[in-house]
Order: C-alpha cells, then sequence, then structure tokens
C-alpha cells in the first residue's frame, strides 16, 4: 500500500489549522493568522510520532504536550487556567469534526444489507476532507454562538411561598414582559399554570394589565420571596399564566426589571 505522506501532511496541517481557527472564533481570542499557521504546523509533528516506537501512554502524553503547544503558540500563555480552556475547547472541537467524518466515510464506504455492512471499497476522499470540514466547524461556530446568547437568558428561580412551600422553576429573563401591579408597584414573573394548582387558593390577586394585543384581569400570587440565581427579593408578585411557553425547557418568564436586580 503506497502511503502519499505530503498528502498526509496537508490533510493534517489544513485540519489543525481548522480546529485552531474555530476555538479562536469559539472563544474570541482574536489570535493572528501567522500565529494559527504556527500552531498547526506544529501540530503535523504529530506525524513523525508515527516512527516511533512508543506506547499507548507515551503518544497521549506527547500528544497532549504538543496540544498544548499549539494553544500557547497559537493563543499565547496568560495562565493555566486560560490554557486548559482553549486545550479543552480544541480537543471538542476535533471530537466533533472527526464524528461528523468517521461518519461520512462510514456512509460513503459501506453498503448496508439488513443487519450486515459490506466495504465496497469507496471512501472519502481529502479533497473531499478539506471542503466539507470548514462547513462542519461553521455551523458547530454558527450553534455555539446561538446557544451562548439563548442560554445566557437561561435563570433558576426559586418561589418561596406563604406556607414555606418552595417551587424551583427554569426561568427566561423576557424583557418584554413589564408587567406592573400598579397598586404596590411590583414586577409580575409569569409562571405556567400546571406549576401552580397547589398555590391557586393562596393570596391570589387580580392585577389588571394591557398589552399590546389584548387586556384583562391577571391572577397572581403573593409570595413569601423569589430567589433568581442566588439572589434574593420580596418584590415581586407570581402571575398565572394560562398559555404554556414555547421555549426549550422553560416554565417561567422573568420580569424585565429582574435584570436590574440581578446587575445591583
Amino acid at each position: 500500500m503506497k502511503i502519499y505522506l505530503d498528502l498526509v501532511f496537508l490533510l493534517n496541517f489544513a485540519m489543525d489549522f481548522l480546529l485552531l481557527w474555530t476555538v479562536n472564533m469559539t472563544l474570541k481570542r482574536n489570535a493572528k493568522g501567522k500565529r494559527m499557521l504556527l500552531g498547526a504546523l506544529l501540530g503535523t509533528g504529530t506525524l513523525l510520532l508515527l516512527f516511533l516506537p512508543l506506547n499507548k501512554i507515551e503518544l497521549i502524553l506527547i500528544k497532549c504536550l504538543i496540544s498544548a503547544g499549539m494553544c500557547i503558540i497559537t493563543f499565547q500563555f496568560q495562565n493555566i487556567s486560560y490554557t486548559i480552556q482553549n486545550m479543552v475547547y480544541f480537543y471538542m472541537t476535533g471530537t466533533i469534526l472527526g464524528g461528523f467524518l468517521y461518519s461520512l466515510n462510514i456512509e460513503f464506504s459501506y453498503e448496508q444489507k439488513g443487519i450486515i455492512f459490506i466495504h465496497h471499497g469507496l471512501s472519502v476522499n481529502f479533497l473531499f476532507l478539506i471542503i466539507i470540514s470548514p462547513i462542519i466547524l461553521y455551523i458547530y461556530i454558527r450553534s455555539q454562538k446561538k446557544l451562548k446568547i439563548q442560554y445566557a437568558h437561561y435563570y433558576q428561580l426559586i418561589v418561596t411561598f406563604k406556607n414555606n412551600h418552595q417551587l424551583i422553576l427554569n426561568a427566561f429573563l423576557d424583557t418584554g414582559n413589564k408587567l406592573i401591579d400598579p397598586i404596590t408597584k411590583k414586577a409580575i414573573i409569569l409562571v405556567e399554570n400546571a406549576y401552580l394548582q397547589k398555590e391557586m387558593p393562596q393570596n391570589l390577586l387580580y392585577v389588571p394589565y394591557k398589552s399590546l394585543n389584548h387586556q384583562g384581569i391577571l391572577k397572581c400570587i403573593i409570595p413569601k420571596k423569589v430567589t433568581i440565581n442566588g439572589v434574593s427579593s420580596n418584590q415581586y408578585l407570581i402571575g398565572i399564566s394560562e398559555e404554556k411557553f414555547h421555549i426549550d425547557g422553560i416554565n417561567c418568564l422573568l420580569n424585565a426589571k429582574c435584570q436590574e436586580d440581578l446587575l445591583c
């Protein structure tokens, strides 16, 4: 079997560069292109390990050292925590990319007949890998940024009622929720009705509200206190929402005023 070292070198260099570029974009390290090229060049040094008589433990240790060197060259050294975070994202990105490429290779290389997979000689070539890898990593970066933006507004809400019963909810900071009780001047946190059935008889307060589309009366519960990510307050009411919130894993909408209190 012939092995073209120049192609293997090129592929390895391209993959390492893409991984470093992805870490740079995801963590916003603002590394220069020259540093990423040098880091990728060091990464190709792993090819030399193929010709050395190393056991698995030695191979893993050397690869970790090379990865650390790649991250330090590319992103510079600030402290150990900074470097470890860069390495973690480097390996995570490599695992994701490797998993995708392995799956594609299996898809192209094997034919399924029932529960039997037969290799028919085809495989994903170098050119295809170089073309598809940036697309995969681009999708990964986009999804990471979207998750960061979305989950930055996720909070844990603990509602303590007058009888000291506590309700733990997954909350979303809704800047559009600006409901305020005109009498007590307390902001209203909306919770899905299904989670408040046991608390309905307690301290109900009827608050008139007017929104862009409609107006009406909102049933509210006066809690003993609410705790948002460890910050407690008794300046909120719990509004009973008859509608479900179509946000992943969310059963509560925080008031826009919560943002001010959390920043204090």
